[in-house]
């Protein structure tokens, strides 16, 4: 059995372009497991192996693999930066152990790298920081530890200082140590020498030094005693006290450098060994019941527990289908019988693979720790707990965000229309924030994402990987609809026909609910007017109305309905009579309720170079947006505003033109709130003609 303490489970993270790939592929490189380097801008990087990812030069899909540094086995997972698939990122976080999250020198702290960041905390991650690209112009790397600690309300520990800056950065100072690394023009990593720290970087050195043990010795009261005492701690208690004070989140390890010029990377790895925790650090993962509520159990990471292990991807290959499991307790063997505690099947372990990107290696066995795939799976998705038959246990769950865009596809000819049930079939398995329907009335089928970009990738991976040639529709957004008044009113349904008949009566109250509440439902019925066994049949009657509203059809959100009063008959009444007089009931009342158009608000983060920020808000306003900040950087100001999805179509290509081609902008999903009346009469107007012409 190999030592868990030298294993290392950790992420690479960041906002798009901020270098993660080639930090990766710099890493593989290092540890030896490539001997070629590929570059992202010419398509060849190992980990971006998909042909959309090699062309636009961005990640879509985590990728895992494995190397050694100084005797320790690191599982690495590059993960995406677009918002378009943070889905990636988020489960990726869920079965890591600790993360690389990467900064750009230039750009500093984007907003993706936000919403990573949060992730991150969300799952309790511990982090060193990798500052890259400070061989750009405008690179900075105090400004971005500003950034870090203002931005992202983060503590960064700075563990290196650069030497030089933009073209004349060189090498870097360890602050720790006390020794300055630098580099040749040769671009190779190994080709590095130690030379005197700068003399116009003492001071600088010794400022951040001071600075940094003391934070250190905040981890340990007898070190911190000798240390106000005038001893100064060695450079081992000290790494003990700063790897205790990552693992608890208490401040993140700084690194700086450039990836791409092979500068730096070294200690960044060693950072990893150093001061992120092995599988057996980390707070084991809770067990919940089958409510999805902790149970007061966890999955101890030990090869002696009973096997348990989380699901976290699953991929479809040139192979098979892969799922990419993280073991928390337990060994698993080949031939082993295992149980989906979800499902409730047992299925037997065929074959098991270490991953490097797009390559595999056979294995006999994995175990707590271990982040592997197995092939050839059956009904498993995404947050699954695969589990020893014998101990049944079901691991947290993983929640993923609603999509909030959709496109209508349809095939090219017949030939078509099966080749794509079955390739959509594989793709909804591998990414939950991808959902496919078929509208019943018009038999269209419906594709929904997190965003264009999202949509566009899907389309663009059926046709190319599996040559399915698709017409595509205008995108169109979620509405929903609520009311804005309580309404008390009665339902009675009564039919007879010979024989037994139906009756219920309800007497109810709808009113509206608090935002992002849903559907809820109670009764206060007293003195058994309705029976107890009939209020599930009220509530399903009411719920299964929720999919069409009064106004378009669209959903309905955020309805309160209370049962107080009714009536029943000893031989006609049923649970299928209640059942309708409750669908009656919401067909009767919605309409008196206020009802009201509700659309999608996205988070809009635009970056824009200055002389454009009057061109970009005004833009923004007459999108509908409300600016809600503005910060400004050395490189731009970044504007965060409320926008309707609606409004947000082929932004950026528009923004492109208004800021010369150096706009950016993410946006994710906010909240909804009421349509102004003219948006609404027209939304509703569309709809109807929709389905008139179905």
């Amino acid at each position: 059995m190999t030592d868990l303490s030298l294993y290392r489970n950790i992420g690479i993270f960041a906002h798009v372009d901020a270098g993660k790939t080639t930090t990766t592929e710099r890493i593989l490189k290092l540890t030896g497991r490539i001997h070629k380097t590929g570059e992202v801008h010419d398509g060849e990087s190992t980990t971006d192996f998909m042909e959309q990812e090699a062309e636009r030069g961005i990640t879509i899909q985590s990728a895992a693999t494995t190397c050694f540094w100084r005797d320790h086995r690191f599982n690495i997972i590059d993960t995406p930066g677009h918002v378009d698939f943070t889905v990636e990122v988020y489960r990726s976080l869920k079965v890591l152990d600790g993360g690389v999250g990467v900064f750009c020198g230039s750009g500093g702290v984007e907003p993706q790298s936000e919403t990573n960041w949060r992730y991150a905390n969300d799952s309790k991650v511990a982090r060193v920081i990798f500052v890259n690209k400070l061989d750009r112009v405008g690179a900075d790397f105090l400004r971005v530890v500003g950034q870090v600690k203002k931005v992202l309300g983060a503590n960064p520990l700075v563990m290196t200082l650069p030497i030089g800056t933009e073209d004349t950065f060189s090498g870097v100072v360890d602050v720790l140590t006390k020794v300055a690394y630098q580099w040749d023009n040769s671009g190779l990593p190994e080709n590095f020498k130690i030379i005197d720290i700068p003399a116009d970087m003492v001071d600088l050195v010794d400022e951040y030094r001071e600075k940094l043990i003391e934070t250190a010795v905040e981890q340990d009261d007898d070190i911190m005693m000798a240390y106000m005492d005038g001893e100064e701690p060695s450079i081992e208690d000290l790494k003990r006290c700063i790897r205790k004070g990552t693992i608890a989140l208490d401040f993140f390890p700084t690194f700086c450098g450039s990836a791409f010029k092979n500068k730096g990377v070294q200690q960044v790895l060693d950072g990893v060994v150093d001061y992120l925790p092995s599988p057996t650090e980390v707070n084991p993962q809770p067990l919940t019941d089958e409510f999805g509520e902790p149970n007061g159990e966890y999955a101890v990471v030990t090869p002696d527990a009973p096997f348990r292990a989380l699901a976290f991807k699953i991929m479809d290959d040139r192979f098979g289908a892969l799922t990419f499991i993280r073991v928390y307790s337990g060994v698993l063997n080949k031939g082993d019988t295992i149980l989906n505690s979800f499902t409730g099947k047992t299925e037997r372990i065929g074959r098991m693979v270490e991953m490097h990107a797009d390559e595999r290696t056979e294995l006999s066995s994995a175990k707590a720790g271990d982040i592997i795939a197995i092939v050839g799976m059956k009904n498993v998705q995404t947050g699954h707990t695969l589990c020893d038959p014998k101990h049944e246990c079901t691991l947290e769950p993983m929640i993923f965000p609603e999509p909030v865009i959709s496109i209508a596809v349809a095939p090219k000819d017949k030939a078509g229309a099966e080749k794509m049930g079955v390739a959509i079939g594989k793709m909804v398995a591998e990414d939950p924030t991808f959902q496919v329907h078929t509208d019943e009335d018009s038999g269209e089928t419906i594709l929904k994402g997190m965003g264009e970009l999202h949509l566009d990738i899907k389309v663009d991976i059926l046709k190319r990987t599996y040559g399915v040639e698709l017409v595509v529709g205008q995108p169109q957004v979620a509405y929903r609809e609520t009311i804005t008044q309580p309404v008390e009113d009665s339902y009675t349904h009564k039919k007879q026909s010979g024989g037994s008949g139906q009756f219920g009566k309800i007497d109810y109250r709808i009113k509206p609910g608090e935002p992002g509440t849903g559907f809820q439902f109670n009764s206060v019925v007293v003195g058994g007017n309705v029976p107890k066994e009939f209020f599930p049949a009220v509530e399903k009657g009411f719920k299964s109305m929720m999919e069409q509203g009064p106004l378009a059809g669209f959903p309905v959100l955020d309805v309160e309905v209370e049962l107080y009063d009714g009536s029943y008959h000893a031989v006609d009444s049923s649970a299928i009579a209640f059942e309708i007089a409750a669908k009656g009931a919401f067909r009767q009342s919605m309409p008196k309720a206020g009802p009201q158009l509700i659309e999608p608000i996205m988070n809009v983060d635009v970056f824009t170079p200055d002389d454009h920020v009057g061109d970009v808000i005004g833009d923004l306003n007459r999108r509908r947006g409300m600016i809600k900040d503005q910060e400004a950087g050395v490189s731009g100001v970044r504007i965060k505003a409320d926008v309707p999805l609606s409004e947000m179509f082929g932004y950026i290509g528009h923004l492109r033109t208004i800021t010369s081609g150096r706009g950016q902008f993410s946006m994710e999903f906010s909240h909804y709130m009421p349509c102004p009346a003219n948006v609404s009469v027209d939304v509703i107007a569309a709809e109807k003609e929709r389905q008139a012409n179905k």
